[in-house]
């Protein structure tokens, strides 16, 4: 008897085929041109972990870097011939998230600022692939092989927000101790810290650690994210266990925005979180 394979993440809206097939290409065509996975990065403005996974299938590439990739792998328009292809693909990739969850990955991919305080998990714009399977399978109760798979490739698919021009301002404040769990083990870990130091250095980024040793916090009611869609006023949102809270009235908002002022303040700052991420890797 044949075991059943799983469905692959977004079969469900016909576009798995396409990331695969152009994740082919990509490697063929970079393989031909004697080019390493982090050469390629360096050459299209963007990481070796990003032309890994678009080889993959579980990234999409950008319409601006099949423009880009096309002429430096010499393509001859194969690449460039895909960019409508992919930008429908994206629309479709907007429903996949769940109802709840919808009406916030819109205003996020359109999003002019964007602010976020932590306390638990690393916030799904900066995780790595292993460390959002790794939070995906522990969670309770457990999900079947494919919704993971699927969830997996979703958040990943919103971190094309960093890949954009211009790209939103962006602020972190995450806390010490959640940065301590080595979620996925001690390899997953040290991968995902060293993401943080890669997204942190990006100029439209700023990113701090809350120290435990802190007398003082602002933010003890927990994690929220301050969001600015372009042409609209600044909400806030948060999530506990799965219920979800958009917070449009301004009142409301401003008390979130007064208390990220603190809590900026009273954290370490960008440069001193850097390095402190770097004593954790031992590479201080």
């Amino acid at each position: 008897m044949t075991e059943e394979r799983p469905e692959r993440p977004a079969e469900v809206d016909g576009t798995a085929h396409l990331f695969s097939a152009l994740g082919k290409q990509i490697k063929v065509l970079r393989e031909n041109a004697s080019m390493s996975q982090r050469e390629l990065g360096v050459a299209a403005h963007c990481g070796e972990d990003l032309i890994s996974a678009m080889e993959r299938g579980v990234r999409t590439p950008q319409p601006d870097f099949l423009v880009r990739a096309d002429e430096l792998l010499a393509a001859g328009g194969v690449l460039k011939a895909a960019v409508e292809d992919v930008r429908e693909a994206q629309s479709k990739a907007r429903t996949r998230h769940p109802d709840w969850f919808r009406d916030f990955a819109k205003a996020e991919a359109e999003a002019v600022a964007l602010h976020e305080y932590s306390n638990q998990a690393v916030p799904g714009l900066l995780q790595t692939e292993e460390y959002a399977r790794a939070l995906f399978t522990q969670r309770r109760p457990l999900l079947d092989e494919a919704t993971i798979e699927k969830r997996v490739t979703d958040r990943l698919a919103r971190q094309q927000i960093f890949e954009r021009w211009p790209a939103p301002t962006s602020s972190y404040v995450l806390e010490e101790a959640m940065l301590q769990r080595p979620l996925g083990g001690r390899t997953v870990h040290a991968h995902q810290l060293r993401r943080l130091l890669r997204i942190g250095r990006m100029r439209t980024v700023e990113l701090q650690v809350m120290p435990t040793d802190r007398e003082e916090h602002s933010a003890m009611d927990g994690a929220f994210t301050l969001l600015t869609p372009k042409g609209r006023q600044q909400v806030a949102y948060m999530e506990i266990y799965g219920h979800p809270r958009l917070i449009t009235d301004p009142e409301v908002v401003h008390v979130f925005t007064e208390r990220y002022g603190i809590i900026r303040a009273q954290a370490l700052t960008p440069r001193e979180s850097l390095a402190f991420i770097e004593k954790m890797l031992g590479e201080r």
